[in-house]
C-alpha cells in the first residue's frame, strides 16, 4: 500500500445527527486494518445533502482535511461494487461512501465499512498534473496539426504589433524601464500607477502572490487554470479546493467557499469552462483580511468586458490579473499585469526579480493598451462570440457531445464518452485539443476546444464526426 501513502480520500456517509467521535473511530479503524495512516488522507468526501451534518463536518477538521461534497445525481452515475437500495432512496445514490471516494477518479482499496450511524470507504485520490498546459499538445508537431489545445487567438500578433515590437529592439542594449507601460496600464483602467505590477504573464502573477502574500487558508475554485494551485503549492501551502459541478453548469455558489478562507483564487471568464461569473458574485467573495485574486487572462474576449472586475477599487483585498498574451499572440513574449491596492502591489514588487519584464515585452503593454488597440480587440471579442456560435451550433448536432456551462470565453468544454480515444483519432486526423482530466474537478471525458474561424470549425466537425465513428461511439 505504500504507493498510496500520500494520496486518499475517504467516502463518509452517516445518519442525521451522527458524531464527530463515531465518524472519526469508524475512519481510522478502517485505515488502521488496511494499514493506511491518517496523514495519508488529502479530503473526505460525501453527498451534498450530508454536507453539513457536524459529524462529517466535524470529522474533516479533525483530521485537517477539506470535505468536498457531490450532488447526489452526480454520486448516482459512480459505478460502486456494494451498492443499496436503502441509501438509493435516502440519498438518491446507491453508496455514499463508495460513490463519493471514488468521484474524483481513484481506485477503491477499501470498500464500505460501516458502524452504528456512519458509513465509510477509502479510495486513491486521482491525481492531476497540474504542470500540464495545452502547448504540451502541439509539442514538436512541426505545425502539422491545427492548434485547438492552446487559447491564443489565431492569426497573431498582428502586422502593426510585430512592427512595434521589432522597433525595440535597438534598444536591448539598455536595461527595461516599465515607467510608461505600467503608466499606460494605468490609463486604460484609469487607475494610479501605484496599483498596477507589470508581470512576465499571468503565470509570474500567481507564483509572486503564493510566494509573497501570507495566507492561513488558501482556496481555489476548480475547475480552472491550474497553475495557481500548483504555485500555492509549491511555496509550501496547504491548498483548498471548492469544486464546480458540471451538473451545475460550473456556476459559482459564494456560499461554497469557506468563511476563514483568506486567499481565493477563481477565474473569469474561467478556463477551462468558460463560463464567465457575474461580477456581482464575485464581489460577494471580498472582505477585510481575505485577498480575492481574480484571474482575468481572457476577459479581454468577451464583447464590452461585461463582468470584469479591473478598475474597482472599492472591493478590499481585490487583485485583479490580466494577460496580454491571448488576444494579441504574446505567450512567447510573457506579459501581463496585477492591478491591486498599493500595499499588495508593492509586496509583490519586492519579491520579483530586478528587470522582470523585457523591452520588447514593455513595448508591447503600451502598444496593446492603447484606444486602437483597445477597439481592434473588442472588434475580435465580437467575432469570437460569433465564431463560437458556430461551433456550439455544430456540437449540438452530436448525441455523444455534451457541453456543460455556458460558454463565454474563446475555447468550449465538451465532455464526450471515450474522450481519450477522440483525442488521439482527432489527433490523427490533424487536430490537436485539450486534455481535461488535468484540471481538479473534471475526469478523462472532458475536452476543450478553442475557438477558430467558420472554416476551421467546419473541418473539425468534420473531423469529430469520424473521430467518433473510427471510437465506436456512432
Amino acid at each position: 500500500m505504500g504507493e498510496y501513502a500520500t494520496r486518499l480520500v475517504v467516502g463518509i456517509g452517516g445518519r442525521a445527527g451522527v458524531s464527530v467521535a463515531e465518524v472519526c473511530a469508524l475512519v481510522e479503524e478502517t485505515l488502521r486494518a488496511a494499514g493506511l495512516t491518517a496523514g495519508a488522507v488529502t479530503a473526505l468526501a460525501t453527498v451534498e445533502s450530508k454536507a453539513g451534518e457536524a459529524g462529517i463536518t466535524g470529522a474533516a477538521k479533525r483530521f485537517g482535511v477539506p470535505l468536498v461534497s457531490y450532488p447526489a445525481e452526480e454520486l448516482a452515475r459512480v459505478v460502486v461494487p456494494h451498492p443499496s437500495e436503502a441509501a438509493r432512496t435516502a440519498c438518491g445514490t446507491p453508496s455514499v461512501a463508495e460513490a463519493a471516494a471514488l468521484a474524483a477518479g481513484g481506485e477503491l482499496l477499501v470498500p464500505k465499512r460501516r458502524s452504528v450511524a456512519a458509513t465509510c470507504a477509502v479510495a486513491t485520490a486521482q491525481p492531476h498534473d497540474l504542470r500540464h498546459h495545452g502547448d504540451a499538445e502541439v509539442l514538436d508537431a512541426d505545425g502539422a496539426l491545427v492548434d485547438l489545445a492552446v487559447n491564443v487567438r489565431a492569426q497573431t500578433p498582428p502586422e502593426w504589433l510585430r512592427q512595434r515590437i521589432a522597433g525595440s529592439l535597438g534598444d536591448l542594449a539598455a536595461y527595461p524601464d516599465g515607467r510608461a507601460a505600467r503608466a499606460a496600464v494605468a490609463h486604460r483602467h484609469g487607475l494610479p500607477v501605484e496599483r498596477v505590477l507589470l508581470t512576465a504573464g499571468a503565470a509570474e502573477a500567481f507564483v509572486l502572490i503564493a510566494r509573497a502574500l501570507r495566507a492561513e487558508r488558501p482556496v481555489v475554485v476548480h475547475p480552472q487554470f491550474t497553475e495557481p494551485e500548483s504555485a500555492l503549492r509549491d511555496a509550501g501551502h496547504r491548498v483548498d479546493r471548492v469544486v464546480l459541478t458540471a451538473a451545475d453548469g460550473f456556476r459559482l455558489d459564494p456560499a461554497a467557499v469557506p468563511e476563514d478562507a483568506d486567499l481565493v483564487v477563481v477565474g473569469n471568464p474561467t478556463n477551462p469552462t468558460s463560463v464567465l461569473h457575474p461580477a456581482r458574485t464575485l464581489a460577494s467573495l471580498a472582505r477585510p483580511g481575505r485577498v480575492l485574486v481574480v484571474d482575468e487572462a481572457f476577459m479581454d474576449a468577451v464583447p464590452g468586458e461585461r463582468e470584469a472586475l479591473a478598475g474597482r477599487t472599492d472591493l478590499p483585498g481585490l487583485v485583479v490579473l490580466r494577460s496580454l498574451t491571448k488576444t494579441w499572440g504574446l505567450a512567447g513574449l510573457r506579459i501581463g499585469y496585477v492591478l491591486a491596492e498599493p500595499e499588495v502591489i508593492a509586496k509583490l514588487a519586492a519579491a520579483q526579480p530586478l528587470w522582470p519584464v523585457s523591452t520588447p515585452a514593455l513595448v508591447a503593454a503600451e502598444a496593446c493598451t492603447t484606444p486602437a488597440a483597445l477597439a481592434e480587440a473588442e472588434e475580435a471579442a465580437r467575432q469570437i462570440a460569433v465564431d463560437r456560435a458556430h461551433l456550439l451550433a455544430g456540437l449540438a448536432e452530436f448525441e455523444e457531445v455534451t457541453v456543460a456551462g455556458v460558454a463565454q470565453g474563446p475555447f468550449v468544454l465538451i465532455r464526450v464518452e471515450g474522450a481519450a480515444e477522440v483525442r488521439t483519432r482527432l489527433r490523427a486526423l490533424g487536430f490537436a485539443v485539450r486534455r481535461g482530466d488535468t484540471f481538479p474537478g473534471l475526469d478523462r471525458t472532458w475536452l476543450r476546444l478553442a475557438v477558430r474561424d467558420r472554416v476551421t470549425t467546419g473541418r473539425l466537425l468534420q473531423a469529430l464526426d469520424r473521430a467518433l465513428v473510427l471510437a465506436g461511439g456512432r
